[in-house]
């Protein structure tokens, strides 16, 4: 397993491995992807297999960012690494690698924020993403609807300690 940052010749990958896991996340065009990528904290690939099999794009407090996620966890955390997405190829699914990326994820931050913020969907359920994300230590915060109510997510922290 490789991880390292995303660069610009792995969008079209990260782009059509995340369109490929919605409605666990929400889809997105070039146009959105790059935004995103202009403003993130990190932006992380994984190379399991000779390919991108999974990416994870974060933000840290103070982002234009406007996901009404970010915007819930902003309002009650001062400092953090939220979650926006974490995806990992269906193919390369059972295998270990969403583990590895958030354990990537927690050394690229350790000592420098005290929490890992995310949601997860309970409308529709999302229950195998719920139980992964207990085992590796969140915590339900709070919930808040979504789309229009269309959606529901359980919205998770963890606490991160200094490596």
């Amino acid at each position: 397993m490789q991880f390292r940052d995303l660069h610009d010749g792995d969008r079209d990958a990260v782009l059509a491995l995340n369109n490929g896991a919605v409605p666990a996340v929400s889809g997105l065009d070039r146009e959105a992807l790059d935004a995103l990528l202009d403003e993130c904290s990190h932006a992380v690939v994984v190379d399991a297999s000779g390919a991108i099999d999974g990416f994870f794009i974060t933000f840290r407090p103070g982002a234009t960012y406007e996901s009404q996620n970010y915007v819930w966890f902003s309002e009650r955390y001062d400092d953090f690494e939220y979650l926006d997405r974490i995806v990992v190829a269906e193919s390369a699914r059972g295998g270990g690698l969403g583990a590895g990326l958030y354990a990537e994820l927690e050394a690229r931050i350790a000592g420098e924020v005290p929490w890992i913020l995310c949601e997860v969907n309970v409308k529709p359920l999302n229950e195998g993403s719920l139980r992964f994300h207990h085992r590796l230590g969140f915590r339900e915060v709070g919930q808040q609807d979504t789309e229009g109510g269309a959606k529901r997510v359980s919205m998770l922290a963890k606490p991160i300690t200094a490596a």
